[in-house]
């Protein structure tokens, strides 16, 4: 690090990387509150599943659009007032949710709720940049996905359970209270996390150049292969998220249950893959490692497409590209750091950040529009050839951010 960063001492790093996980595993229990009520909201106000749907692709499009606002408040202000905005954002969605009287208001949670989401990649990567220790840096950002991924596991458990024995207003409400925990913790815990500023203190220009201005944020071709390379991974989950129970029923013959129970596998998978894969993005070729992990997911998309899979082979094979896919996340999230170091400068995480993790919101919109129409036909195949040639395009687009960046700028 350099002296541009606030770099804490290891125990302060450790209290850090702790807050930022817990905020970020907030911020996915989000993702999926809307989604989980469903079966209730539905015909409490007569709706149709073409009208739930939207209510998501307004959620990730707020957040996209979003996104790059909040990179350009987060090298401006710091991140803690910008996460602090979010939370308070997220927890007044799951109100207005809970009060809901029409479809109006349920457009507007979720349109609040995608707001509140959009602060915590460009906050938390900025935090983490400028304040952890480099040889943390991969541990940090491991925890930093695996937070995530806890954070949708969860979300089933609390409110399916909450709405089933108390209403899908309690549930809202429940989850409006889990999002103002981190809002106290973030108070309790200001003086330990620092502002999440950039320093006007220079070290290398690399680092700590505060004159790069937005416009060459935003023209850098880098960074836009960065955005490109999040959003066709992010089609591919979003096909995955959204499809792949309903696919592995049909294809496969499994019940609901049990072809949830697959899509569950994956999670866990991803999670246990993110904590392995702290460890191998020390290393100095990110995105080779990336290139082979999801290269072994796209085979085993490839594998499912085919039908030949028994089975009870399934689960396990969703496991399998789950562990894949989280290897590659940390490694996924220093590289782009590399990215942002290269000629841009510390003071510019917020902004790169925040602009290439709008990839990642578009193209979890833009999923349900493509693959929608897959599924509406009952191709069921045709989602897991999908799945792997946007996963094959990731792979292509990684390795070309990998030789536009030098790996000493890690």
């Amino acid at each position: 690090m350099s002296a541009a960063s606030e770099v804490l001492p290891e125990r302060g790093d450790a209290i850090l990387i702790a807050f930022v996980g817990f905020a970020h595993g907030v911020s996915h229990f989000f993702h999926l509150v809307i989604p989980l009520l469903f079966p209730w909201l539905m015909p409490a106000f007569g709706l149709g599943y073409t009208q739930a749907g939207v209510l998501m692709t307004i959620f990730f499009v707020a957040s996209g659009l979003g996104q790059a606002l909040a990179g350009l408040a987060v090298d401006r202000v710091g991140s803690r007032p910008v996460l602090f905005f979010g939370l308070l954002l997220l927890a007044g969605s799951g109100v207005l949710l809970g009060i809901a009287q029409n479809y109006a208001m349920l457009m507007l949670s979720a349109t609040v709720a995608g707001i509140g989401n959009s602060v915590f990649h460009p906050a938390d990567f900025a935090l983490l940049n400028r304040q952890v220790g480099k040889a943390r840096l991969g541990h940090a950002f491991s925890v930093h996905g695996i937070s995530g991924n806890l954070g949708w596991a969860a979300t089933p458990l609390v409110i399916t359970s909450v709405a089933t024995f108390a209403g899908w207003r309690s549930a809202a409400f429940t989850a409006g209270a889990i999002a103002l925990i981190p809002c106290a913790l973030l108070y309790l815990l200001s003086a330990g996390i620092g502002s999440g500023k950039a320093s006007p203190a220079s070290g290398r220009l690399a680092e700590s150049n505060e004159t790069v201005s937005t416009l060459a944020v935003l023209r850098s071709p880098t960074v836009l292969l960065c955005f490109i390379f999040f959003f066709l991974i992010s089609v591919a989950f979003g096909a995955l998220q959204n499809f792949s129970t309903s696919a592995l029923k049909t294809v496969y013959a499994l019940s609901i249950g049990g072809a949830a129970s697959c899509l569950s596998a994956y999670m866990f998978g991803t999670a246990a893959g993110i904590a392995a894969g702290g460890f191998l993005a020390a290393r100095r070729a990110q995105e080779l490692t990336i290139a082979v992990c999801i290269c072994f997911a796209a085979g085993i998309s490839l594998l499912l497409a085919s039908g030949v899979v028994a089975a009870a082979a399934v689960l396990p094979l969703m496991a399998l590209m789950g562990i894949g896919m989280g290897i590659a996340g940390p490694s996924r999230d220093l590289l782009i750091r590399r990215a942002s170091t290269r000629g841009l400068g510390a003071a510019s995480y917020g902004r790169v950040y925040g602009f290439v993790y709008s990839g990642m919101d578009s193209g979890q919109a833009v999923a349900p529009l493509i693959f929608g129409t897959v599924m509406d036909g009952s191709h069921f195949t045709l989602l897991w050839l999908g799945i792997a040639l946007f996963q094959g395009l990731a792979v292509l687009s990684a390795l070309r951010v990998g030789r536009s960046v030098p790996v000493e700028g890690v």
